[in-house]
């Protein structure tokens, strides 16, 4: 009758616990990102009235089994899922992310790494991304030198910093014609020349447009040969910049700066492409040159005063002499028959889009791909990478221990971090952004369980109360 009193008390100790779990389940069925718990009951160890016995040839006796009086129940696990995922909620906050597959992520109290499945991140008054409780999130940052990721160790993701807030302005330094010339044109075979004109920037993010004749040369008579002449370079006032003065330029093209303003090329039927003649106008007697294996000619303008840094240079040496001008490519220059009209058209860049040159611009977005990198959106168009999320997984990660606010720490038996993590899409993982990830309470198992517990505590009450009984009726033997 003890045995069983000890017993009873046991199991209303195990149902208990697994009341409290429940409870606490059902608490956070609207925590984000809870991960719900569950408790499993193992036998405590028996007491044995009788050892088993083997079969007896020499008595003919078989052999007996072992007589054992168990003492109860003991809570066995009580056991989480980390990596089982919740339902998804969109919240179109650029910061609210969801991690899926088997990944954490990575945050950092400013002493150690710990471990979420919560995105509820936000910026602090830095600019670096943070939890809600300020641990930094962690990942990697691009290499200042080609502005890719660098995977190394983690570190504080910076944002809205100050420098990431703008981006510099860019000199264009190319610049391609693309479209069709029709030799039959009127405009190519006037006096004046077609009119076309190309967009640039200096340095400084200050635009400007370029503004070139293209002349049929009369003395070709199949049309294919064209004098191209720079006549001017307006700014976005509206004025020209081109002028004897001290604070004006000098454009030429065609190669150093020792060439003029006009350069002559023809176009090759059998290759379609265009090809440099040699030809010059220059004062000074220099030949400008037109890249043949390229199919582009240069254009510098320099500052007539050449004590003075020039805007439009990439690059500057001593006196303002010019390291580098800004490619024109007509490689995609065609010349075919289209009804007598021209279509030919400036864009910045090369072919690739690089070159283009911009005006500065500030941090107008920022957008979290689902790799974990995240690019910003400026108000000039330009974009930047920033870094990337790294996120971290284990062999074990039910061995993960909870520490409060929904973050994990390693233990003996979770495996360990290696302080440089993954990339999200490895193993199939994903980061979808403006979305978090709700708790995966199941409220209908949760009320299961809570009946069979409060079935299972009253059955063990019942076991204590019967075996009160028996006692009592022990002692009123004697009377």
């Amino acid at each position: 009758m003890m045995r069983s009193l000890y017993s009873g008390v046991s199991g209303l100790r195990v149902h208990q616990t697994k009341m409290d779990v429940i409870g606490n389940n059902i608490a956070n069925v609207n925590t984000v990102g809870y991960k719900t718990s569950r408790v499993t009951f193992t036998q405590v160890f028996s007491q044995t009235t009788q050892s088993a016995t083997g079969s007896n040839t020499d008595t003919g006796r078989g052999g007996v089994n072992a007589m054992q009086i168990g003492l109860g129940t003991s809570v066995g696990s009580i056991y989480s899922d980390p990596t089982s995922e919740g339902s998804a909620q969109r919240t179109d906050n650029p910061f609210d992310l969801k991690i899926s597959g088997d990944n954490f992520f990575v945050v950092n109290d400013g002493t150690s790494n710990y471990f979420t499945k919560v995105g509820a991140f936000t910026l602090d008054d830095a600019g670096y991304m943070v939890t809600q409780s300020g641990y930094h999130v962690m990942g990697w940052q691009t290499d200042p030198k080609t502005g890719e990721i660098k995977q190394d160790m983690v570190s504080p993701l910076g944002i809205t910093t100050p420098e990431n807030n703008n981006v510099s302005p860019e000199a264009t330094s190319a610049n391609y014609f693309a479209g069709n010339i029709d030799k039959t044109n009127s405009d190519v075979q006037s006096a004046e020349g077609l009119v076309m004109s190309m967009s640039i920037y200096d340095s400084e993010g200050y635009s400007y447009t370029v503004k070139y004749t293209l002349k049929q040369n009369p003395e070709d008579k199949t049309g294919s040969s064209y004098t191209m002449k720079l006549t001017d370079i307006i700014d976005s006032e509206n004025n020209s910049i081109l002028g004897t003065d001290t604070d004006k330029y000098t454009a030429t093209i065609g190669g150093t700066d020792a060439t003029g303003t006009e350069i002559t090329v023809k176009y090759n039927e059998a290759t379609g492409d265009f090809e440099g003649l040699g030809l010059s106008s220059a004062a000074t007697g220099a030949t400008p040159t037109f890249d043949t294996g390229t199919n582009s000619f240069n254009l510098i303008i320099k500052p007539n005063n050449t004590a003075n840094d020039n805007p439009f240079y990439t690059s500057q040496a001593t006196g303002g002499t010019a390291l580098s001008g800004i490619a024109v490519d007509m490689s995609t220059t065609t010349m075919y028959a289209n009804n007598g009209k021209s279509t030919l058209t400036s864009v910045r860049g090369n072919l690739k889009g690089i070159g283009a040159g911009r005006t500065s611009g500030e941090m107008s977005g920022v957008a979290i791909g689902t790799d974990g990198k995240i690019t910003a959106t400026y108000s000039n168009g330009d974009t930047k990478l920033l870094g990337q999320i790294s996120v971290a997984s284990f062999e074990n990660a039910a061995g993960l221990e909870k520490i409060g606010d929904s973050m994990y720490t390693t233990t003996a038996n979770s495996g360990t971090f290696d302080g440089i993590g993954k990339d999200p899409t490895a193993g199939g993982g994903s980061i979808t952004q403006g979305v978090l990830e709700m708790s995966n309470v199941d409220l209908s198992n949760e009320f299961t369980e809570m009946i069979t517990t409060q079935r299972g505590f009253q059955a063990n009450s019942r076991i204590i109360t019967v075996s009160d009984t028996l006692l009592e009726e022990l002692v009123n033997l004697k009377r």
